[in-house]
């Protein structure tokens, strides 16, 4: 839990926690703790850190920073799901609509210091009032449709300043006078730089309808597979070759072995 006088809301990116606090009363500490929550509690600071430039709670297009959404998904994502365009976006925002407000059965986060408990309908719930979760799920505004989409973190419904969500992040002590949300950026970048996962799927012969994992392991064990089977193609070939030359001899000899001998 957060100190007394913490900030209404801290984005903590070192662990990947969010905590809320309303009016000194209610306190909800959440802990995205699997690759893809990380990645939409990085979705969330990006959101926050987005209308923090801009001075004032705002819905953000997120179109036009497709190659940071990708470098999240792929480095704090573990590239669970594709960064293409066609497929990120819309993850992004039905998430954002249905599954990041979802307090009772939070399927993106953990509840810290909750248990999931059955309900009446035997499903696995986190017990909270129905004030609750509103307050939660108020803070996710979506709005638009198709490539219109904007999102925003409405902290201002909670009667909380913008100024007063946080974000933090230890990140590289070299860049002490950078913001939380630019070191964490910049600790990305450099961690993908020097231990680049991504392969280029130009590169890769996949065919359609093939389910295929995102890791670097995963497609290089696909690989070996595929190279088994072409050496399991090519020595079968070889062996039917043989066969037929060898049957052709055959019957070129047939003739004089069922001569009668003189």
């Amino acid at each position: 839990m957060i100190s007394a006088n913490a900030p209404s809301i801290q984005i903590d990116l070192a662990q990947f926690k969010l905590h809320i606090r309303i009016e000194q009363k209610i306190i909800v500490s959440l802990h995205f703790d699997t690759p893809s929550r990380r990645f939409y509690l990085s979705v969330i600071a990006f959101v926050v850190n987005e209308m923090k430039k801009l001075e004032k709670v705002t819905p953000i297009p997120l179109e036009q920073h497709h190659e940071t959404l990708a470098l999240l998904n792929e480095t704090v994502g573990d590239s669970i799901g594709s960064s293409n365009k066609k497929n990120l976006f819309p993850r992004i925002y039905r998430k954002w609509k249905h599954a990041l407000p979802n307090l009772g059965e939070a399927p993106l986060f953990k509840v810290m210091g909750r248990k999931k408990e059955y309900d009446d309908g035997l499903v696995k719930t986190y017990r909270f009032s129905e004030e609750g979760k509103d307050i939660w799920a108020n803070l996710f505004e979506y709005k638009g449709s198709g490539e219109n989409v904007r999102l925003r973190f409405s902290v201002d419904k909670l009667g909380v300043n913008l100024n007063d969500v946080v974000i933090t992040y230890e990140g590289n002590p070299k860049l002490e006078n950078v913001s939380s949300w630019d070191r964490f950026i910049e600790n990305l970048k450099t961690s993908r730089k020097d231990n680049p996962r991504a392969l280029d799927e130009n590169l890769i012969s996949i065919e359609p309808g093939t389910e295929v994992s995102r890791s670097g392991k995963s497609i290089w064990l696909k690989m070996i597979g595929r190279q088994k089977m072409v050496i399991i193609v090519a020595a079968s070939t070889i062996v039917v070759l043989a066969i037929a030359v060898f049957w052709r001899s055959y019957s070129r000899l047939t003739p004089y072995f069922g001569r009668s001998a003189p």
